[in-house]
């Protein structure tokens, strides 16, 4: 299948930046949407920004004009630019992938992965 792996994360002031990166490895044939979730203790895991199918951005509103996502396409590798981090961004990051991969009998399938996660800590 298609592994993530994500890096990146720690602990940083309010007001600092971090930049994740989260690349992906296996066989793959193309992905269609790659981005970046997070999930903070107690809450259900939300969508913080992605690039689409048609290569656009979606990002949550509560981090638009903090942080920046981009990818390298050459290197199946995705990253986050976080700037002006505010407490209520801690949380567990996680990547996530969705594309068409050749399998082990050299047919195509669609994939979905999660990469492990990595922790974002913003103190005040």
């Amino acid at each position: 299948q298609v592994q993530l792996v994500e890096s990146g994360g720690g602990l940083v002031q309010a007001g600092g930046s971090l930049r994740l990166s989260c690349a992906a490895s296996g066989r793959i044939s193309s992905i269609n949407v790659m981005g970046w979730y997070r999930q903070a203790p107690g809450k259900h895991r939300e969508l913080v920004a992605l690039f689409t199918s048609g290569a656009s951005t979606r990002y949550v509103d509560s981090v638009k004009g903090r942080f920046t996502i981009s990818r390298d396409n050459a290197k199946n590798t995705v990253y986050l630019q976080m700037n002006r981090l505010k407490p209520e961004d801690t949380a567990v990051y996680y990547c996530n992938a969705e594309g068409r991969y050749t399998t082990d009998s050299w047919y195509t399938a669609d994939f979905s992965s999660w990469g492990q996660g990595t922790q974002v800590t913003v103190s005040s």
